[in-house]
């Protein structure tokens, strides 16, 4: 999850260095450029969201299984009963995980979208 999580920080590093980059192009533009960065500011804007959606869930998934392990740490060392209060924070654990992995495939197809439409714009 770590490592997934590192995943998720990178590609958000990368659209802001993008928006920042984008943000500093408008002189010398000719009208279609300028449009295109529009619609390339407003996609970056969206994946953002999205990446921004897939790393609360995945860092919630994360905080969940840490609460988890002390939870069964505290049933063995006091011998009280917390098999369904660990099962259904397992329940949420995973929901937040699989969230997390459908908005990063959100992304990715957000993505793959901003690169079609630059290609587009490149041959056309």
């Amino acid at each position: 999850m770590g490592t997934f999580i590192g995943v998720l920080v990178n590609r958000l590093s990368r659209i802001v260095d993008r928006i920042r980059v984008l943000e500093k192009k408008h002189e010398s533009l000719t009208a279609e450029e300028v449009n295109f960065r529009y619609i390339e500011l407003a996609l970056l804007g969206r994946r953002l969201r999205t990446i921004y959606i897939a790393l609360s869930c995945e860092v919630s998934c994360g905080l969940t299984v840490g609460v988890i392990i002390a939870s069964a740490f505290i049933d063995a060392i006091v011998s009280i009963n917390l098999s369904t209060w660990i099962a259904g924070l397992f329940v949420l654990a995973m929901l937040a995980f699989i969230s997390g992995l459908a908005a990063f495939l959100r992304e990715i197809f957000l993505a793959v979208q901003s690169t079609r439409a630059s290609m587009r714009l490149e041959f056309f």
